[in-house]
């Protein structure tokens, strides 16, 4: 197993550094051009900027992308990964132990299934997406890359999510739904009809009133 560079030290990026030592994987050090280099971020070593990971040999280590994303803020991590792989670099995919992926689901480079993850069988998740804390991906699923679909999600069967989608915390997508390229489904949505490409979906305006 090859040693990895984590890219970032915010939020996304502390959860998966103790992923990774929970996996035991070795972790050079973060690219983070925010932090001092040499410091020190939870016991691992600020190593520099992006331009310091091209000191190491491509094919030598792997990278882990800890930029997250929010809704309609995809693009840095769509845009670091594709910088680093077209420098021949490569990123890891990687399975929280407390994750669960039935036998032949197929997840692509750089996917990140986090802690309590359920991934059901059939389903498909292209490059660089984030199935995040607690959601549901289940069977026959499709997503594309750079997805977030993030923690409480709810994708039932035969789901199909296109490139750069945000799905907010907690949402729930019916069975056989098609979510179009580069839309927000916000949190809290429920999502019974297809989104058309670069839509944005909101969950129903609560009401409310004194009981009586």
């Amino acid at each position: 197993m090859k040693p990895v560079i984590l890219l970032g030290s915010g939020g996304h990026a502390r959860v998966l550094l103790d992923m990774l030592r929970r996996l035991n994987v070795k972790v050079l050090g973060i690219a983070d051009p925010h932090r001092p280099i040499g410091s020190d971020y939870l016991g691992a070593r600020i190593l520099g900027d992006d331009a310091a990971i091209l000191s190491y040999v491509a094919d030598q280590i792997e990278l882990v992308n800890g930029i997250g994303s929010l809704p309609r803020d995809v693009g840095l991590r769509s845009a670091l990964f594709r910088q680093f792989r077209q420098q021949g670099f490569r990123f890891r995919t990687l399975i929280d132990p407390k994750a669960f992926t039935a036998a032949d689901v197929e997840l692509a480079e750089g996917v990140q299934a986090m802690v309590g993850t359920i991934i059901q069988a059939g389903a498909k998740i292209a490059e660089n997406s984030i199935v995040n804390s607690g959601a549901i991906v289940e069977h026959d699923c499709s997503i594309g890359r750079h997805v977030h679909i993030a923690p409480g999600v709810v994708l039932s069967g035969g789901v199909e999510v296109g490139d750069n989608v945000h799905i907010g915390t907690g949402a729930m997508v019916i069975q056989g739904i098609r979510i179009g390229e580069g839309s927000v489904i916000g949190a809290g949505s429920i999502v019974t009809s297809d989104v058309a490409c670069r839509q944005i979906v909101y969950p129903a305006r609560s009401h409310r009133r004194d009981l009586e």
